[in-house]
């Protein structure tokens, strides 16, 4: 099993955004022929497609330029069955989600329109922890809907569009952290909050090699007091056997570093040497805890790339 930093580039990505404004650069090419996807929900209506293709942007027309796939209501059950009350995952496949190839190093950035469950930041996790590296993602439901669905499209899209196959295993791993992540935010009453402390978890889990769940249960544990978080103890359980799953996922740890140096000279081409950043001018911005998370992304960054 091969471990990496990359919680530590997660969050570079994440906070990335703070520094820097404007629409993600697009590839040009995708290596399926492709570089633009869209998983639509199976069971749409003609009404309700027209709904998501304006969440999106476009109208039908514009499909052309797409490779288009389908998330049936089977594969929700199958996916977050494990996970969910049969009743939230529904009878019919309505989520859907848009999938653009982004240059090398751009990272993955989520938006959200008619998606009442899920945050930009739970995808973002879920995603990291499933393998996706560069990509726009756009998530839509015809009106107010869960949204956890969408997962499972996003994945599908993303490896049919690069080629690389997400197994079973880390498919399961990423829709578990997802509905985990979701339950804790309605526990807690901040989706927001639940989403940052997994970032955090997971940043501590790779940067370290955590691997013993009592040495996860303590990283939840440290994790939610520097959030201000008071979390029951079955909170705290559901978190540590979460990430003990993804800490098993398998990566890649020379595409990672290769990710990681990506990431660092963009920042650099804008202007930004994320190696020489006053965090303490941050903390206004984003907290004490994740200005502190920000310096060790720096010190991470220079110290493999100088």
């Amino acid at each position: 099993m091969k471990k990496s930093k990359i919680g530590i580039i997660c969050a570079a990505v994440i906070y990335s955004g703070i520094f820097a404004s404007g629409q993600m650069a697009l590839a040009e090419g995708g290596d399926s022929g492709f570089d633009r996807y869209i998983a639509f929900g199976h069971d749409l209506k003609a009404k309700e497609k027209n709904a998501v293709l304006s969440g999106f942007g476009i109208s039908e027309k514009d499909l052309d330029s797409y490779k288009t796939i389908e998330i049936t209501n089977q594969e929700e059950h199958d996916y977050l069955g494990k996970y969910i009350s049969a009743s939230v995952i529904g009878k019919r496949a309505l989520s859907s989600v848009m999938v653009i190839k982004a240059e090398d190093g751009t990272g993955i950035d989520v938006e959200t329109k008619n998606i009442n469950y899920c945050t930009p930041n739970m995808y973002c996790n879920a995603l990291t922890t499933a393998g996706l590296k560069d990509a726009q993602v756009t998530v839509v439901g015809p009106f107010s809907i869960s949204g956890t669905s969408a997962l499972v499209g996003a994945m599908k899209a993303y490896s049919e569009m690069t080629g690389e196959e997400i197994s079973e295993d880390t498919m399961d791993t990423a829709t578990n952290e997802l509905v985990t992540t979701a339950e804790l935010g309605e526990n807690i009453g901040d989706k927001e909050k639940a989403a940052e402390l997994v970032a955090a978890v997971k940043q501590k889990v790779f940067t370290e090699n955590l691997a013993d769940s009592a040495d996860i249960h303590d990283a939840v544990e440290n994790s939610a007091k520097a959030l201000d978080l008071d979390l029951s103890e079955e909170d705290i359980n559901n978190i540590t056997d979460m990430m003990e799953k993804v800490s098993e996922v398998d990566i890649d740890v020379d595409s990672i570093t290769e990710q990681a140096k990506d990431i660092y000279e963009n920042l650099k081409e804008k202007g930004i040497d994320i190696g020489n950043v006053d965090t303490g001018g941050l903390i206004e911005k984003i907290g004490d805890f994740f200005a502190s998370i920000f310096q060790a992304i720096a010190d991470f960054f220079k110290g493999l790339f100088g």
